[in-house]
């Protein structure tokens, strides 16, 4: 059914449930997981609203951000092997959270994005944005949402 399943994950509670779908889910289809973190880039312009900060500062923090980041899919690989599925934890760095999830899809030939949605609506939702939306709208993977 599913050679490669992409799962998002940012170590949310939501994301956890994600992860434990998805390692399920590849558990059962005979499937190999590729659990994907985001990195985002530490804003350097006061026009982005960040404070100036000095650049080994920047280095730093994005450093920290990175550990963390791999941390996190270092934990879905051991889980994932665990359950006996074939795991492989991947970092990106960018600003562009949705574009770097499809582009991972298609870079791991995946045929399945699993991720979690916190499901807000409104005025939340047009002022947090939707990553999920985002991707189930311009994905040429389908995308299977988790709540």
């Amino acid at each position: 059914m599913y050679d490669r399943i992409l799962v998002t994950t940012d170590g949310s509670s939501l994301s956890k449930k994600a992860v434990r779908s998805a390692i399920a889910l590849a558990a059962t289809t005979g499937a190999r997981l590729v659990a994907l973190h985001v990195v985002p880039r530490y804003p350097v312009s006061y026009f982005e609203g960040a404070v100036l900060m000095p650049p080994a500062e920047v280095a730093k923090t994005e450093k920290r951000w990175a550990d963390n980041g791999q941390a996190l899919v270092d934990d879905v690989e051991r889980k994932a092997e665990a359950a006996g599925v074939d795991a492989k934890g991947v970092i990106m760095k960018s600003d562009l959270v949705a574009e770097s999830i499809i582009a991972a899809a298609k870079k791991h030939k995946c045929d399945l994005v699993m991720m979690a949605s916190h499901g807000r609506k409104g005025i939340k939702r047009l002022l947090l944005g939707s990553e999920t939306q985002h991707v189930l709208t311009h994905s040429d993977v389908p995308v299977l949402v988790l709540r």
